[in-house]
């Protein structure tokens, strides 16, 4: 295990009934707060009123900014920034998931950037983040961890850019986590949700600089058993809370940090070159990991053998002797699980054309170099899209 500094700043309230906390901890940041949520879902499911009688005994004042889309887009973010100043709010509060809780990650930021400042200039690392709003958000799709992480994801339309920023300062203060606000969460989103988690702690598995990982190994291991059974779980019953919470707060588990820590340099490929397809075609983030997952696990397997047999052996208790039968084996078993849970194994069912390989790549290839992912190449890239193109097993 390598040396690592571990440090997370965001509290977190966890359980039944706290979305109704939002009040008292909104009023310990701020007192005029920009509401961000996305598309109204939240005014259906009954959470919305929750937080805006939870805000009003509160005695803040609230300015609402909806409309956040899947995938969310720069020019949102860019209204949210303009509204924030001239309403002069002093903190955040993002209430949905991923997309919701990074827009409302990048309206801090560029709130506190000079006004003259292109923001976009933060995803290609031209400009710093130097300061950030405090942000609390409230849970409604658990997936991306964002709300107990530094990590933001937006898209730039002109050139269809799918980028991320990291920095502490956009860090979450405080994170509401309520299970039953999942129980309205559709089939497919929950299983995009599952495919997204499973995601971040496998790249981090594979691609990392530390040979002897087994704690952090056994982590991964242990969260990606819950979140499949749990997940398995909901889509027979989308009420049972025990499995919401688990999977709640595994998925949360999976992209803090904590099952990377002490693992050296960690490498993010498969979401590198998904974020060209979200971008592009602008399918759910999950769908497109479960199309470019496998097809990444095919091209690294000869590359690191034992550990994907290991994956397999742990995961789907394959019995092999051969690292790369067993390996190649527990990719087949969970590209079978996906498909299990409803989410698309190949670019044939995203309705992505074959022909489009090549505006892929290089739409990947630009991310590739931002992101420092010298070994991906056009030709490697080229080489794992066309391994996502059909069913096929490895």
């Amino acid at each position: 295990m390598q040396n690592f500094i571990f440090e997370n700043p965001t509290k977190i309230i966890f359980g039944k009934g706290t979305i109704g906390r939002i009040g008292s901890e909104v009023k310990q940041l701020g007192t005029n707060v920009l509401l961000v949520y996305g598309q109204g879902s939240i005014k259906t499911n009954g959470v919305y009123d929750q937080v805006m009688t939870s805000l009003r005994e509160a005695a803040v004042t609230v300015v609402e900014f909806p409309g956040v889309k899947s995938n969310p887009v720069l020019s949102h973010v860019l209204k949210g920034i303009e509204l924030a100043r001239a309403e002069r709010v002093d903190v955040i509060a993002a209430v949905g998931g991923g997309s919701v809780i990074d827009t409302a990650k990048t309206i801090a930021a560029g709130v506190m950037a000079d006004p003259g400042d292109d923001i976009w200039d933060f995803f290609t690392y031209k400009k710093k983040i130097c300061g950030a709003l405090p942000l609390l958000t409230v849970l409604t799709i658990s997936a991306s961890a964002s709300e107990m992480n530094a990590a933001a994801v937006i898209t730039k339309e002109d050139g269809a850019q799918k980028y991320s920023i990291r920095s502490p300062y956009i860090q979450p203060k405080t994170s509401i986590l309520d299970p039953t606000v999942l129980f309205s969460l559709s089939p497919a989103y929950s299983a995009y949700s599952a495919v997204d988690a499973i995601t971040h702690m496998l790249e981090g598995y594979f691609n990392n600089t530390e040979p002897d990982g087994i704690l952090q190994d056994r982590l991964v291991e242990g969260l990606m058993k819950t979140i499949m059974e749990s997940t398995e779980r909901i889509l027979e019953d989308p009420h049972d809370y025990k499995a919401r919470a688990n999977m709640m707060w595994a998925t949360t588990l999976a992209f803090n940090g904590l099952t990377t820590a002490g693992m050296g340099m960690i490498a993010l490929p498969a979401h590198m070159i998904e974020h060209s397809l979200s971008a592009l075609y602008d399918i759910p983030h999950g769908a497109g990991l479960s199309i470019i997952l496998p097809g990444w696990m095919s091209y690294a397997l000869p590359k690191k053998p034992v550990k994907f047999a290991r994956l397999a052996r742990e995961i789907f208790d394959v019995i092999d002797s051969d690292d790369i039968r067993a390996g190649a084996a527990g990719i087949n078993r969970l590209k079978q699980w996906f498909s299990f849970i409803g989410s698309p194994v190949s670019l044939d069912e995203a309705d992505i054309p074959a022909d489009d390989i090549g505006k892929i790549t290089e739409n990947a290839f630009a991310l590739s170099r931002v992101w420092g992912l010298k070994d991906y190449g056009r030709e490697v890239i080229a080489e794992i899209v066309e391994n996502c193109k059909g069913r096929q097993t490895v």
